[in-house]
C-alpha cells in the first residue's frame, strides 16, 4: 500500500461531499480523508501499489479542487510550527 498527503483547497463539508464521489470511485484508492481543521486542508490517501501521486492530483482537479504534494518545510520540523 502507498500513502500520500496533499495540500488542498478542500475546506468544508460541502467540498468533501463534492470530491467524495470522485475519490470513492477511483479503483486504486482504498481510503482517504481530509483534515479541514489543518490550515493546509491536508488530504491523506491510502492506495494500492499502482496509485501514483499524479493520479490523485488529477482526480482532485477533475472534481474542481487543487492538490499538491504536502511537505512540511524544514522550519516547521525545527520549530514545530
Amino acid at each position: 500500500m502507498r500513502t500520500y498527503k496533499f495540500k488542498t483547497n478542500i475546506n468544508c463539508g460541502g467540498c468533501i461531499d463534492k470530491v467524495s464521489s470522485y475519490l470513492d470511485n477511483a479503483q486504486d484508492i482504498l481510503h482517504w480523508s481530509v483534515d479541514t481543521g489543518d490550515e493546509d486542508k491536508v488530504l491523506t490517501v491510502i492506495g494500492s501499489e499502482k496509485l501514483e501521486q499524479r493520479d490523485v492530483v488529477d482526480i482532485v482537479n477533475l472534481a474542481g479542487f487543487s492538490a499538491r504534494p504536502y511537505k512540511k518545510n524544514i522550519l516547521s520540523k525545527i520549530f514545530g510550527a
